[in-house]
């Protein structure tokens, strides 16, 4: 194999990559917020999650159903929506990188707005090495992640 073949495949491995957080970000956004308003709120309604996405109802509907195919939720028309224990973990382990990577952030210097938000797309596309590496930072720099 050449160097370039070897450049191609690490590229198109890292494409696939990049394609696959996309699959699953929509998912890891939608349960943790069906988390955190059933923590808030006792219950997440469709429309409550519609307003916090910023989406129309009918999509935020097609997401849920979606979701709730894959066995991360369930729901009943006019009813609350509630994980199910797959979902659940998703919840938990989306929100721990992001915890991660917004503590990376404010330990290197970055404003806690832009922290926040910078965090929302990072935490679904860094690999678990990374992470690591910035818990690592996090924790000599003698910031937490939590």
């Amino acid at each position: 194999m050449t160097e370039d073949d070897n450049a191609a495949t690490r590229r198109a491995a890292a494409f696939q990559r990049i394609r696959d957080a996309h699959q699953t970000e929509v998912a890891e956004d939608y349960v943790e917020l069906i988390e955190d308003l059933i923590a808030s709120n006792g219950e997440a309604r469709l429309v409550d999650v519609a307003e916090y996405m910023g989406v129309t109802h009918g999509t935020a509907a097609k997401v849920i159903q979606r979701l709730q195919r894959e066995g991360l939720l369930h729901s009943r028309p006019y009813r609350s929506i509630f994980l199910t224990d797959s979902g659940r973990s998703m919840a938990a382990d989306a929100r721990r990188r992001h915890q991660v990577v917004m503590a990376f952030l404010l330990a290197i210097g970055v404003d806690e707005r832009t922290a926040e938000a910078d965090s929302e797309g990072i935490e679904h596309h860094v690999s678990e090495e990374t992470l690591a590496a910035f818990e690592r930072f996090t924790r000599r720099s003698g910031g937490g992640t939590g």
